[in-house]
């Protein structure tokens, strides 16, 4: 049913399927080609806008010499299912997977431990087995014996009993209630976690995907799990691109913590939380634990990011840096025009009126309450003449929304901040002379790079990949620094972000620094077609795809160039 390679061949795949077969059937049970790339994303390409799904659709359309399947899980059949993107002729399918156990129902909840087709003994030995699994994992890092009762009790190729079955017995109750005291939970909450934790890995696991001679994942956590589960059924290869820490920022989310703040593995061992936080957090840092060996190689979008992730479990010597990319002259007009803008900016002094412009999603991590605060600062610190725009969706969150009118309202900055809602970015970027990014995380932001490619200096948050993209020195090839475009600022301090905001307009001289190595930052580090190129060529080394012809024209090590 989501087999396609035209639109028009999709509608009439549509109009085939079984009417009586359930969503999740019907996609387990469509044909789904051979390709070379299947990528697995999690509730993001191709049905939902963003940063993440912007750089997939970049890796499909600049590598169009390979064919590309896309798995996608999401909760449920209700989820967004419009193709926003246009799939091209090279993705020949995509694959949905659901997670939600009404998805699922027949295959889950109607089993029982009968149908183990086991004895009182073999269950209990099966439920000892379970949980030396678990402490093997999580004690000393050894993975193969969850491998082997995903093999024997989750694979649909290769399981002899359906594990989960187990969930329901006498024998896993006893276990439960020996073996994992630490839980601190209730036996009946204690089976409830583990059920869902057990039902989730079943809507993961339990389904056999399309090969693909490379599985990559955008994320740990479940697009992880599955991509590195997939590969070992087809005895392929699997490639993880972390374009955020999944850990770090899930816990983070869980806990209601500062977004900026890191994760280690051993956190959910010590913080003070609650037992059922502690469980959740166990399961999310020991996916990776379980999944990172799996990868042949880890891609990072900064040299920061390996760093930190290492804290989480990952390999250090399987990361490579593979940045984000802009195709600089789709840019040359906007570039063009803020060089005029800049030529005028210069005459005009302290009569012309400063364009901020905040790009982002209207949602608490983002920090827009936090930079209408910086902008109170600056009007009544004498810079009256700033605007600020405020391009992004405002639906997401609506009571934070609310919360940013209310806050303009307050402060009296009708006249200085205009809300647009979601309109396209690229068309109306020669209009404004500071991106401002005020977030508690991010990974490498597009936006950020759109605007360096534009000419535009950046004052924004010190968190994930800011500081490559705008802070540090970067050095050519051929032995040229290339300085900073922008100004960093701790997450949540309004007032270094007026200060820095300050410091900017302030200073023409500054100003037109910052500009011309925004642009030049792009030109010499971030062009699509050199990260497009690694990209295609980790495809070939790590699937050996020799049809046509391995690429060798770099090695692996040199990847990371972009964020020496």
């Amino acid at each position: 049913m989501y087999v396609f390679k035209t639109p028009k061949a999709r509608r009439a795949a549509l109009e085939q399927s079984p009417a009586a077969l359930h969503p999740a059937q019907a996609a387990a049970q469509a044909s789904y080609a051979d390709v070379d790339v299947a990528i697995v994303m999690e509730s993001t390409y191709p049905y939902l806008k963003g940063g993440v799904s912007a750089v997939v659709h970049d890796i499909v359309t600049h590598n169009p010499d390979l064919t590309y399947g896309i798995i996608h899980i999401t909760w449920d059949s209700t989820s967004p299912q419009d193709d926003l993107y246009g799939m091209p002729e090279n993705v020949v399918w995509v694959r949905p997977v659901y997670l939600s156990m009404q998805e699922h129902r027949h295959d889950f909840m109607a089993v029982s431990s009968r149908d183990l087709g086991m004895g009182p003994a073999e269950r209990a030995a099966l439920a000892d087995r379970v949980f030396d699994a678990l402490y093997a994992l999580s004690e000393r890092r050894e993975v193969e014996p969850l491998w082997q009762l995903i093999d024997e009790g989750f694979n649909e190729r290769t399981r002899t009993y359906p594990l989960w079955a187990l969930l329901g017995s006498k024998e896993f109750m006893e276990a439960l209630s020996v073996r994992m005291p630490q839980l601190d939970l209730s036996l009946a909450d204690s089976f409830w976690t583990l059920r869902n934790f057990l039902s989730l890995a079943f809507a993961i696991l339990g389904e056999t995907m399309p090969k693909a001679r490379v599985y990559h994942a955008h994320t740990t956590g479940y697009a992880s799990l599955l991509g590195a589960a997939a590969a070992r059924d087809h005895d392929t290869s699997f490639l993880l691109t972390e374009h955020n820490l999944y850990v770090r920022d899930t816990v983070n989310t869980l806990l209601d913590r500062n977004m900026a703040l890191s994760i280690t593995s051993e956190d959910y061992r010590t913080f003070d939380v609650t037992p059922e936080q502690r469980a959740w957090m166990a399961w999310w840092t020991e996916m990776g634990h379980f999944c990172y060996p799996s990868a042949t190689l880890i891609t990072y979008l900064y040299p920061t990011a390996i760093t930190e992730a290492a804290r989480l479990g990952t390999d250090i010597d399987k990361a490579v840096v593979v940045p984000n990319a802009m195709v600089i002259e789709e840019f040359d007009d906007k570039y063009r025009a803020r060089r005029a803008a800049q030529e005028l900016l210069e005459q005009r002094g302290d009569d012309h009126t400063w364009k901020l412009v905040y790009i982002a999603r209207v949602v608490p991590i983002k920090g827009l309450l936090d930079l209408l605060s910086s902008m109170d600062l600056l009007r009544r610190h004498g810079f009256p003449n700033l605007h600020l725009d405020v391009l992004g969706p405002t639906e997401h969150v609506p009571e934070y929304y609310e919360a940013c009118l209310a806050k303009i309202e307050s402060l009296g900055l009708h006249d200085h901040v205009t809300v647009h809602g979601t309109v396209n970015v690229r068309d109306m970027l020669d209009q404004f002379d500071l991106l401002v990014l005020p977030s508690y995380n991010e990974g490498q932001p597009i936006v950020v790079l759109e605007a360096m490619a534009a000419g535009i200096p950046t004052v924004g948050t010190d968190v994930g990949g800011m500081r490559q993209l705008i802070g540090d020195e970067l050095h050519t090839r051929d032995g040229r620094t290339v300085g900073p475009c922008g100004e960093l600022v701790v997450a949540g301090d309004v007032e270094q972000m007026a200060d820095n905001i300050r410091a900017v307009i302030g200073s023409p001289e500054l100003y037109g620094t910052y500009a011309e190595n925004a642009r030049t930052r792009v030109q010499e580090f971030f062009q699509m077609h050199e990260i497009m190129s690694s990209y295609n060529e980790i495809y070939r080394t790590v699937g050996d795809i020799t049809d046509l012809g391995k690429l060798t024209t770099t090695g692996l090590g040199d990847l990371a160039r972009s964020g020496s």
